[in-house]
């Protein structure tokens, strides 16, 4: 609606001090608009005396200096309470799975004995853009290719055990990997990680967009013309290093 429009345009535009004092209300209503007569104009205090549904419910309640708590502080409590999916306690919870997985593809990398260095190391050492893994060196990886070609008779291949046809993989050389803790649909990819990505290539070369939870069809995610993987679930069985040995989740060569 309207109101809507105008106080996402009027945030838009704030100033950096304000927009911070936003976030910082948004994530400590108590402490930040605890105080009616300090957090609220002095214009728009009556709206503390009139009566809602959420201050009705809600029990009196005051701080630690015995101070009874606004109205505006409640229904900000109660609004980011019900919020399951946009609020800070959620933007917490996958900050918090993130950092989970991005040491998962370490802990795995080392146990493949692929050298590399982290994000914090990077950052250590100046880089301005720093995807979460960038390779000691750059590495080759089998991966199933975006658009296979018509089907050519041949026979397959084993790796590791399985099976596969030769027509359907390609090898790729990736110089950094990027770990993403999400579902990689299709406006998510397009819109924030692609654009993200595409400064590592320009920076590093070539690289991997790992989705631990899977991801939309390759055909329609792009690859930055081929310079950006994308693979979900997990880590490819497969690595060839520039010795030319075969690296796969064991840690060993394989042959």
């Amino acid at each position: 609606n309207n109101d809507a429009k105008s106080a996402t345009n009027n945030t838009t535009k704030a100033s950096a001090g304000t927009r911070k004092f936003i976030t910082q209300s948004l994530r400590h209503p108590e402490k930040m608009l605890g105080c009616a007569s300090t957090s609220i104009l002095p214009e728009y205090l009556f709206s503390e005396k009139v009566s809602s549904n959420i201050t009705d419910s809600i029990p009196p309640s005051i701080d630690a200096n015995n101070i009874s708590l606004s109205r505006l502080s409640l229904e900000v409590r109660e609004a980011v309470d019900s919020d399951p999916i946009y609020g800070p306690r959620s933007d917490k919870e996958r900050h918090n799975i993130g950092i989970e997985y991005e040491l998962l593809l370490e802990y795995t990398l080392k146990n493949m004995g692929i050298p590399f260095e982290t994000e914090e190391q990077l950052r250590k050492r100046g880089t301005a853009k720093t995807p979460d893994v960038l390779l000691s060196c750059p590495i080759g990886l089998k991966v199933r290719k975006k658009k296979p070609p018509h089907p050519i008779q041949q026979s397959p291949s084993r790796i590791q055990g399985n099976f596969v046809k030769e027509d359907e993989y390609e090898w790729k050389i990736i110089c950094w990997i990027d770990s993403k803790a999400l579902f990689g649909d299709v406006d998510t990819h397009t819109n924030s990680v692609l654009p993200q990505v595409e400064t590592y290539v320009h920076r590093f070369g070539p690289g991997l967009v790992l989705y631990w939870f899977g991801h939309a069809p390759l055909s329609r995610l792009g690859d930055s013309h081929g310079d950006v993987v994308v693979v979900g679930g997990d880590l490819p069985d497969l690595f060839l290093m520039p010795t030319g040995e075969y690296r796969g989740q064991s840690g060993r060569q394989l042959f």
